[in-house]
């Protein structure tokens, strides 16, 4: 369906929802909000298909232990991540490889490069 904007631009409505149910609309704004931190956004960056233990993390993106761990446990919280733990080692990796899509694709779009 076309109108008219303000401004004279014709607006195409989409004929379709791309989210339809709401519950899946919050699950997305949750996840979507646990990736939009500076630093949380680093940390997928430095997993990317790869899984990693804290301390990886810690020396890959350079600060505190605390910091990382608490960051973490966010994107681990919101289904971001997940674990698998070997001995006293806490591994994390990203759950969905179509995160790193969507970080491809948020790169592609605010620096003007792809993957």
């Amino acid at each position: 369906m076309r109108h008219s904007s303000e401004r004279g631009f014709i607006l195409e409505t989409p004929t379709f929802s791309l989210i339809d149910k709401q519950e899946h609309i919050e699950l997305a704004a949750r996840a979507l909000k646990s990736i939009a931190h500076p630093l949380r956004l680093k940390i997928l960056c430095v997993l990317g298909e790869q899984e990693a233990c804290v301390q990886e993390i810690v020396e890959a993106v350079g600060t505190s232990q605390s910091n990382i761990s608490q960051h973490l446990a966010i994107l681990r919280e919101k289904g971001v991540l997940v674990t698998r733990k070997d001995a006293n080692r806490v591994f994390y990796r990203v759950g969905d490889q179509r995160t790193l899509q969507l970080v491809s694709m948020m790169r592609e779009v605010f620096c003007g490069t792809g993957a």
